[in-house]
């Protein structure tokens, strides 16, 4: 994960979070609502921001840039 794809999915965490509590969100499927709400902000966002740039923000890269070889400390 790169830094891009970190922030799309804290705007996506933080998306859900403000319509839930602004929709008082009660139970399973009104959280579920909020969180495919919140998702589509943060998808449509992340779609503009490729189609500006020209490259794509989902990557194969490891955010924490940790191999297989690596060992944790």
């Amino acid at each position: 994960m790169n830094g891009l794809e970190l922030i799309f999915t804290m705007l996506g965490e933080a998306a859900t979070t403000e319509i839930a509590q602004a929709k008082d969100a009660q139970g399973f499927h009104q959280n579920k609502t909020a969180a495919k709400k919140g998702g589509t902000i943060a998808g449509d966002a992340r779609k503009k921001l490729e189609i500006e740039s020209g490259k794509p923000v989902v990557s194969k890269e490891n955010y924490l840039g940790i191999s297989k070889n690596k060992i944790l400390p």
